[in-house]
C-alpha cells in the first residue's frame, strides 16, 4: 500500500529513494520496523475486543488423553481460543500495508497465512462446536498439504530465475544438495513440519510466542541478508532477488507475537489455537524456503524441532517397544509432570531458543 502510494506519488517516491536498502524499491529497513510496530499496535489495540467475543462464543475445553494432564490445566478451562484470528489478522493487515504487494514472496507469504488460518479455524470450530476432537489427521495434513503445494509451486516458479534456487544449502562446509523435481515435496514438507512444530509447542502460557519471537527475528535477518546482494556475498549465503520483502511479513509477525504475548503470559487470558499455531509456523518455515537456509531454520527452531520429536519417539517407541520414554508428550509437559512450574518451563524453552537463534548466526561464518 505504502508503495502503491509513492507509484502514484513520483516525488514522494524520488524524496524516500535515498533509504532503499537490497533489492527492495524503497525503504525495506523502515518498513520492516514500521510493520513490528503496526502490528503490534493492531493486536495491542484488537486484543481485548476479540478476546470479549471469543470468550463468548469460543472457549477451551481441557479434554486430552490424559487425566492426570487434564487435572493439572483444568484451571485453564473456559479460557478463550482462538486467538490466532486477531495475530493473524494484524500480520495481514500490516503486512498488506507496508509490504511490496508486487513482490511474489510478499503475496505468496499472505496466501499462505490466510490459507492455514482457515484451516486450523475450521479444526479449532470443529473441537469446540462438536464432540468430535477437530479434523481427522488425514484431513487435517492434506489440507494444510493443500495450501503448502500452491505455495511451494509459487516459490519454485519464483526461485527458478536465482542461482542455486533449488538447492539444499549445508552451512557448515558449504555443502550443496541439488534437489531438482524433489523441490517442491521438500518445501511442502518443510511448511508442514513448521506448522506443526509450532502447533505441539503452543500448550503452556507463553511457550510458543516467546520462541516464535526469537526464531520469527532469526528469519527476518536471514532474508533480509538474502535480499541484499552485498551483504550475501560476504556471509556467502544465496542471494535472492526479492526476498528482503518476506521480512516485512517476518516483521509484522513479531509484531503482532509482542502484542498477543501480553496477553498470553501466564495466567493467559487467550490461546492461539490452531488458528494461529499453523499459520505461525507455516510463515517461519515458508521463510526459510524463501532465503534457502532450511537447515538454520532447524538450528534456530531447536524447541519446535525438539517438541515435534517428542511426539514422534513417544508414539514410536510405545507402539514398537511397548515403553513410553517421557511422562507425557510433548516435551514440555513431561517437565509439567515432573513438578517443574509452567513459568521456569516457558522461560527456560526462550533461553534455549535464543541460544539456538544465536547459534544458527554463528554457523553463517564457519567453514
Amino acid at each position: 500500500m505504502i508503495l502503491w502510494l509513492t507509484d502514484i506519488f513520483p516525488s514522494l517516491s524520488e524524496r524516500l529513494q535515498f533509504l532503499s536498502a537490497g533489492d527492495s524499491r524503497v525503504f525495506l529497513t523502515a518498513r520492516i520496523a514500521m510493520a513490528t510496530i503496526t502490528s503490534f499496535l493492531l493486536a495491542i489495540i484488537l486484543g481485548p475486543f476479540a478476546i470479549r467475543w471469543l470468550k463468548a462464543r469460543f472457549t477451551e475445553k481441557v479434554k486430552s488423553a490424559s487425566a492426570r494432564l487434564d487435572e493439572m490445566q483444568k484451571g485453564k478451562e473456559a479460557t478463550p481460543t482462538m486467538g490466532g484470528l486477531f495475530i493473524i489478522g494484524a500480520v495481514v493487515l500490516a503486512g498488506l500495508l507496508w509490504g511490496d504487494l508486487s513482490n511474489s514472496f510478499v503475496q505468496y507469504g499472505l496466501i499462505l497465512c490466510v490459507g492455514l488460518t482457515i484451516v486450523g479455524g475450521v479444526d479449532d470450530w470443529i473441537k469446540l462446536r462438536t464432540q468430535q476432537r477437530g479434523l481427522t489427521a488425514r484431513q487435517k495434513f492434506g489440507a494444510q498439504a493443500v495450501v503448502a503445494a500452491i505455495v511451494a509451486a509459487g516459490i519454485a516458479h519464483q526461485l527458478g530465475n536465482s542461482t542455486g534456487g533449488a538447492e539444499l544449502i549445508l552451512p557448515v562446509g558449504r555443502w550443496v544438495i541439488p534437489l531438482g523435481i524433489f523441490f517442491i515435496p521438500w518445501a511442502i514438507l518443510a511448511m508442514l513440519g513448521g506448522s506443526n512444530g509450532v502447533n505441539l509447542t503452543d500448550g503452556l502460557d507463553g511457550l510458543a510466542a516467546g520462541c516464535t519471537i526469537f526464531v520469527g527475528a532469526t528469519m527476518a535477518a536471514l532474508t533480509y541478508a538474502a535480499g541484499h546482494s552485498g551483504i550475501a556475498t560476504y556471509l556467502s549465503i544465496p542471494s535472492v532477488p526479492g526476498s528482503g520483502e518476506t521480512a516485512v511479513l517476518l516483521g509484522a509477525l513479531i509484531g503482532a507475537m509482542l502484542g498477543f504475548l501480553w496477553f498470553n503470559a501466564h495466567p493467559a487470558q487467550v490461546f492461539m489455537g490452531d488458528t494461529g499455531a499453523l499459520p505461525v509456523g507455516g510463515l517461519l518455515a515458508f521463510s526459510a524456503i524463501v532465503c534457502r537456509q532450511e537447515v538454520l531454520f532447524v538450528v534456530c527452531s531447536s524447541v519446535f524441532v525438539a517438541e515435534t520429536v517428542s511426539v514422534i519417539a513417544q508414539m514410536g517407541s510405545a507402539r514398537m517397544l511397548g515403553v513410553k520414554p517421557l511422562l507425557c508428550a510433548p516435551l514440555h509437559n513431561h517437565f509439567l509432570f515432573r513438578g517443574d512450574h509452567e513459568t521456569k518451563i516457558v522461560t527456560r524453552c526462550w533461553i534455549v531458543s535464543a541460544l539456538s537463534c544465536i547459534a544458527a548466526f554463528a554457523l553463517l561464518k564457519v567453514n
